[in-house]
């Protein structure tokens, strides 16, 4: 795909909800003109496997997002893959400790997907990053599930929190895991025309 021609002007809507994606795009020095988060049914399809399914959400995400005419739209999905299932954000408490049960001593793929989206075009990009969760103790499977940090986090887990005491090997992006790969979303953004830098 050919790079557009930096635009100055070209103002960032971020399409998510998500206050760790907003810290990340300030690690970047980029404050979103907007944050318009989509209501979309991000339910997996029937055998989906993980990476389709998070390109697939991205994507929709992206199209569900109309930007104006100054305006680049930012998306992202991520989830957690053991093997070809996909573990999303858990219900309850026990879908948490089953995620965090199943997840323990083992490796595992955390993917994340970022689209953007100026005008029509849409382009989707996506980052997999190896992580292995040490052997988890009873004791420090209690004291995780009691700090309620697995709340809202796909797997049951944020790498950022306490269960980063938890996680003693990545291989791939460590801010891919907590929710958006900047160094993918700097190209895909300058790509897309955006500059980074750029006081608005």
């Amino acid at each position: 795909m050919n790079a557009r021609a930096p635009d100055p002007a070209l103002k960032l809507v971020l399409a998510s909800g998500s206050p760790r994606r907003r810290e990340l795009l300030a690690q970047l020095g980029i404050v979103p003109h907007a944050v318009r988060a989509p209501d979309i049914d991000e339910t997996p399809a029937k055998a989906e496997l993980p990476r389709d399914y998070v390109r697939r959400i991205a994507r929709q995400k992206a199209e569900a997002s109309v930007p104006a005419d100054d305006e680049l739209v930012l998306c992202a999905d991520t989830t957690v893959a053991m093997g070809r299932r996909i573990l999303g954000k858990p219900a309850d408490r026990a879908e948490a400790e089953a995620f965090l049960r199943g997840l323990s001593g083992r490796r595992h793929r955390v993917i994340t997907a970022i689209a953007a989206r100026r005008g029509d075009e849409i382009r989707v990009r996506d980052v997999l990053t190896a992580v292995r969760m040490k052997q988890l103790t009873e004791r420090e499977l209690a004291r995780y599930l009691d700090s309620d940090d697995w709340q809202g986090k796909a797997g049951g887990y944020a790498i950022q929190g306490p269960a980063g005491a938890l996680i003693p090997w990545i291989n791939g992006s460590y801010t891919g895991v907590i929710g958006l790969p900047l160094a993918e979303t700097a190209s895909l953004l300058q790509g897309m025309g955006y500059v980074i830098g750029e006081t608005r």
